[in-house]
Parts: C-alpha cells; sequence; structure tokens
C-alpha cells in the first residue's frame, strides 16, 4: 500500500499535537478526519470559545473535525467509522475507549513525549525537567486498555541541556515527535501493519509517572537543594510558571511567578526562602546555596528583568 492510499485519522488538541499533524499533511499522507476537543469557554465570563490548535489548522487544510464530548457517543462513534480508516494517530489527546483505538485494522498508535516505561502521564516534559533528568525522548506505542502502556514500536532520544527550560525541550520534541510518527506509519506500510513491538515490561519495571500539574503543583518549596528548586523552575517556566509569595517587614504579602533563576555557589545561612536583593540583583535561600532569580513577575505586572523589577519594589531585604 502507498502512503497515499492510507486512510488516517488523527486525534489531538494543543499545539504539540500541530506538529506532527501538519508534518503527516505536507509529506502527503491521507489524513481524512481529525477528532480534538471541544472548543472551551474563555474569558470572565466563559462568553468566548477558544478551538482547539489542531481543529485550527486542520480547518486551515480543509481537513473534516470532530469534537465529540464523550467518545464512547454512539453518534460519535458510528461517524468515525465512516472515515474507513486504516489507521489512527494520537498526540496528546484523551484517553481513548477500546471501541475507538481497536476499529482501524492496523491499531491506533500514540506519540508520547518521554522515554517509556519512563513518564507516563499528561505532563512528562514538564517531570523530566522538573527532576533533573538530562534525557528523554519521543516513544510511539499502540494503544491498549491501559494509559501509556501499550507495546513500544518507536523510540528517539534527546539530550536536555542543564540550562533550557519547558519551551525549549517543548519544541524541539514536538518536531521530533512528527519526524517518528511519519517513520511509524513508514514501517506500519512496509509491514502491511505486522509491525514487530517491544512490551513495555522489557525495559524494566521501575516508572516515573508525569501526572497533570495544577497550581498547587508549582508552589516553590525552598527547602530544597539549589539545584532541585533551579530545576522545578526551569520544569514550569513559561507554562504553567512556578510561583511563591513573599511577606514584607511591613506584613504585606506578595505574590510572585519565576520563569527563570540562575544557580550560585554561594552558601548560604539564612532560613530557605529568605529574599536578598544586592546590587540590583535578587536572590532567594535555598537549603544549601543562594539561588539567583532573573526574570520575574509579580500579580497583576507584567515579566521582567529583575533588575528592573528592583527599581520599583523595595520590600526586600537588602
Amino acid at each position: 500500500m502507498r502512503k497515499e492510499d492510507l486512510r488516517i485519522v488523527f486525534m489531538g488538541t494543543p499545539e504539540f499535537a500541530v506538529g506532527t499533524l501538519k508534518a503527516l499533511v505536507e509529506g502527503e499522507y491521507q489524513v481524512v478526519a481529525v477528532v480534538t476537543q471541544p472548543d472551551k469557554p474563555v474569558g470572565r465570563h466563559g462568553s468566548v470559545l477558544r478551538a482547539p490548535a489542531v481543529k485550527e489548522y486542520a480547518l486551515s487544510v480543509g481537513l473534516p473535525v470532530l469534537q465529540p464530548e464523550k467518545m464512547k457517543d454512539p453518534v460519535f462513534i458510528e461517524l468515525l467509522r465512516s472515515f474507513d480508516a486504516d489507521l489512527q494517530v494520537v498526540v496528546a489527546y484523551r484517553m481513548l475507549p477500546e471501541v475507538v483505538w481497536a476499529m482501524p485494522r492496523f491499531g491506533t498508535f500514540n506519540v508520547h513525549a518521554s522515554l517509556l516505561p519512563q513518564y507516563r502521564g499528561a505532563a512528562p516534559i514538564n517531570w523530566a525537567i522538573i527532576n533533573g533528568e538530562t534525557r528523554t525522548g519521543v516513544t510511539t506505542f499502540f494503544l491498549d486498555h491501559e494509559i501509556d502502556t501499550g507495546r513500544i514500536i518507536m523510540q528517539r532520544e534527546f539530550d536536555i541541556p542543564d540550562d533550557v527550560d519547558v519551551e525549549y525541550v517543548y519544541d524541539h520534541l514536538m518536531q521530533l515527535g512528527a519526524d517518528v510518527a511519519k517513520e511509524t506509519i513508514d514501517i506500519i506500510l512496509q509491514g502491511d501493519g505486522k509491525v514487530e513491538t517491544v512490551s513495555q515490561m522489557e525495559l524494566g519495571d521501575a516508572v516515573t509517572l508525569a501526572p497533570k500539574i495544577f497550581k498547587d503543583t508549582c508552589k516553590i518549596q525552598w527547602n530544597q537543594p539549589c539545584k532541585k528548586v533551579y530545576d522545578f523552575i526551569r520544569g514550569l517556566s513559561p507554562i504553567p510558571t512556578a510561583w511563591t509569595k513573599y511577606v514584607a517587614s511591613n506584613g504585606q504579602e506578595f505574590t510572585f511567578n519565576i520563569y527563570q533563576a540562575a544557580k550560585t555557589d554561594d552558601p548560604c545561612q539564612d532560613p530557605p526562602g529568605t529574599f536578598r536583593a544586592e546590587r540590583k540583583r535578587l536572590y532567594v535561600a535555598t537549603a544549601d546555596y543562594w539561588l539567583e532569580i532573573l526574570h520575574l513577575q509579580m500579580a497583576g505586572k507584567k515579566r521582567m528583568a529583575a533588575r528592573d523589577f528592583l527599581n520599583g519594589f523595595n520590600h526586600f531585604n537588602s
């Protein structure tokens, strides 16, 4: 079978998934439909609906878009079946029921932004950086009954530099994921659906999870080593962003988002979480060394460099 004849249904929602969908379209694979999440209410009163990034791209190239509320909805199931897909490709979407993932004759594979079985879950890129990993990658695997546990088709590695944040790794894995997805489809085509796979259990029984991140997850715990706090901040930058509170000597409380920091080799004796402004530079005490804050944002204000921020904020000890 030629790739132009292979009927593909693509499923995904965020910008990360657009990278793969765009690569398939531009690579002249036959994407016959796109499935994504419903439009999301935004704004103060939720009166405005925002379309998922995948939907916006799909419509821009004339692809049919399905947005089911429930994946087991009989109407959706029949509509999906009508596209007569040979294969389904999933990138950053919800968990699928068997009636959906088992529908195509070649099955359904997922593009996951980690080296499975490590970092199963919704936020693999964030947690890899938070945990100080120096290597991550992309895995394609066939879906089965449990989330992120299916048999592996392919993996490609990616090195994580010590001085980058989530945005950098996200952008590179988005491109790597698109490349790996195309390679995976070509392997499936060459074998006419028969593909050699590897059980995740064969790769070791140690599993690190990457659960969804909430606002409370992003609060900085300063009583940890400097390196740990540094990785935590870059693992959440620029989105959803690490944050902390500061109480001034007059009792006034401030909330800051911290976007960028730098490790120092300056040991500190002050209690963790102590802020210190010195020569237009801002430092916070951790469990061992001072951490320098480079970019931050006070609630209700814009993001700025620490030097500029200190020009208008004089509540820190100096």
